[in-house]
């Protein structure tokens, strides 16, 4: 078979596979979410062989959105380590024939722990299936290897079943993207998570004057807080302005004593803001979107909380 076709015929095999899955999602699968949901220690996965490595992933997968998880191999576990695994724990077993030797031995001791047990089965009919708690079809027509022995179809199978089940159970959890910013700290992932209020400058880095300030001085406000720009407030210490280094060339073309002017002629009112628990992304977008390079943030009462700059966001790497 020539290697394109070949590589066709794999994709679409393994489409058709995970494909499959659907129709069969039911009680079963919700059973199974809602005994994630109530666990009251560790999401323990097993497995064996190729079905271990999807075991490792959906343990992955559960840990970094929220659930505590861990993979123990399961002939591993025949030889003591089973002692990680203590009552409150649920138990997820991956296997396509439900019958793998290693696993099918440690069932007894799963329950003496008392610990809930879901199976990741492509057989109903098999061991694992049967003394599961809950017991998830996963099963294929055919594997896409041209011999139909290499697990391929069956462990693409089994870890979208997973994802499903990790993903479903986020979505009860309520989990929010300022919760996978928690355990995504490092990398790309996480800062692209990180808030506004990570990144703002606040309290004495804050360039602010009042509109009846001279231009000259809010020139040196400018200089000194070194942010290109100052806020501009109200007698209340409102924000009704800002005064950015484009404000003073357009003012040195209206103004020949532009330094001797009043802050309240220069400025620019009603400007752009964000909130504070906004994603650094989405002020990329605002900034974006405006052209401009900086963003207040005010509190409830409409008072200067901080300010962001686009450095802020190249240096976090949110950009």
């Amino acid at each position: 078979m020539e290697i394109l076709e070949r590589a066709r015929r794999v994709l679409e095999i393994e489409a058709g596979a995970v494909a499959a899955l659907i129709p069969r999602l039911n009680d079963d699968f919700v059973r199974a979410v809602d005994i994630l949901y109530e666990c009251q220690g560790r999401v323990v996965l097993t497995g064996m062989g190729k079905s271990g490595f999807i075991a490792k992933k959906l343990a992955a997968t559960l840990a970094s959105t929220g659930t505590p998880a861990l993979y123990v191999h399961p002939a591993e576990g025949g030889h003591g380590d089973l002692g990680m695994i203590v009552r409150g724990d649920v138990v997820v077993a991956v296997s396509n024939s439900g019958g793998t030797t290693e696993i099918v031995e440690i069932l007894p001791a799963l329950k003496r722990f008392g610990v809930k047990l879901i199976g990741l089965v492509g057989n109903l009919n098999s061991t694992l299936a049967k003394e599961s708690d809950v017991a998830i079809d996963v099963s294929v027509d055919e594997e896409a290897c041209p011999l139909n022995f290499v697990p391929t179809a069956s462990t693409t199978a089994a870890l979208a079943m997973g994802d499903a089940l990790a993903l479903a159970l986020l979505e009860k959890r309520g989990f929010k993207a300022e919760h996978l910013a928690v355990f995504h700290p490092g990398g790309q992932l996480g800062r692209r998570l990180l808030r506004v209020r990570d990144l703002m400058h606040v309290g004495p880095e804050l360039p602010i004057v009042s509109e009846d300030t001279l231009m000259r001085d809010a020139i040196l406000e400018i200089s000194t807080k070194r942010l290109g720009m100052t806020l501009v407030v109200d007698a209340g210490g409102r924000l009704i302005g800002v005064v950015t280094d484009g404000d003073l060339r357009r003012g040195l073309e209206k103004y020949t004593n532009l330094l001797d002017r009043k802050v309240g002629d220069c400025m620019a009112r009603h400007p752009k803001v964000i909130d504070s628990d906004e994603l650094g992304a989405r002020a990329v977008q605002v900034m974006e979107q405006y052209k401009i390079t900086s963003l207040p943030i005010i509190d409830p009462a409409g008072q200067p909380e901080g300010v962001i700059h686009l450095h802020d966001l190249l240096q976090a790497g949110v950009i």
